[in-house]
């Protein structure tokens, strides 16, 4: 409801009033408080649910309003290093891996310019908004003046947003759950890099969703088959039964941005 229309009145205003009363016991006690602008009584394990709504909406208006339809989401690992640096990697691994922080960074330069085409309304950049590959998604979209979304969560290590990370499209969850609905919800494309535990969890809850009709498909591009391919034995599932055949066609293996490209444009699915 605008302005303009309002019957009723404005919540901001009875914060600001409710700050403005008489000190006395009765309007220090946390009773008093509006509920809303309460953080104590917010943060109850009772109001979960609440939260869980809050954090479904606040992006969800946000990207509304911006007018953004459609995104490309990058996954991968927060480890994989800027080749720049590295030498300073934990391992010999990851050093190699690094390639990929530039095949992210130029995948999401070429998703920006498509883009821009459609005046930021389309394939724009997603990641989880951290370090490595993430960094090299929203580093991409900057590289070509582009905006990027980031979401970032709550975590001990690794989730502060990087310097690429627009600000305007920048978020941070409490709910993994609620951040993989987002990362899901205007998705074109999917692309995992090589990653962790985080990486795999984002991947197979789509390739569920996708196998179980949850979700539309949509292409699945999987950077770097060695790695993949080592990670993860796919044709022994198939084998094992516990996933058809058909099942290994819901993701394709590619080692550029503009092999991955080529895939999205070309979807028919």
């Amino acid at each position: 409801m605008t302005t303009k229309h309002r019957r009723f009145p404005d919540a901001r205003k009875d914060i600001a009033a409710s700050h403005e009363v008489e000190d006395t016991p009765q309007t220090r006690a946390p009773t008093y408080r509006l509920a809303f602008s309460d953080p104590d009584f917010m943060c109850r394990d009772e109001l979960r649910p609440v939260r869980l709504q809050l954090e479904l909406l606040k992006p969800e208006m946000v990207l509304s309003e911006k007018g953004i339809e459609s995104t490309v989401v990058l996954f991968g690992g927060a480890r994989i290093p800027d080749p720049e640096f590295k030498d300073k990697a934990r391992t010999k691994t990851l050093a190699d891996l690094s390639k990929y922080y530039d095949e992210a960074r130029d995948f999401a330069r070429i998703c920006t310019r498509h883009s821009q085409k459609f005046d930021g309304r389309e394939y724009v950049v997603c990641t989880g908004g951290g370090p490595g590959v993430m960094e090299a998604g929203n580093r991409g979209a900057a590289d070509v003046g582009g905006e990027s979304i980031s979401l970032n969560i709550v975590l001990p290590h690794e989730q502060s947003p990087n310097q690429y990370a627009t600000p305007e499209l920048c978020f941070n969850f409490h709910y993994f759950a609620i951040r993989k609905m987002h990362f899901l919800m205007r998705a074109k494309a999917i692309a995992a890099f090589p990653g962790g535990f985080g990486t795999m969890d984002e991947l197979f809850e789509a390739l569920t969703l996708i196998q179980t009709k949850r979700m539309a498909p949509m292409p699945i591009l999987l950077f770097g088959k060695d790695f993949w391919t080592k990670i993860i034995n796919w044709e022994a599932l198939a084998d094992a039964g516990t996933i058809s055949a058909d099942d290994l066609k819901l993701f394709n293996f590619v080692e550029t941005g503009a092999e991955a490209w080529d895939i999205i444009e070309n979807w028919n699915g």
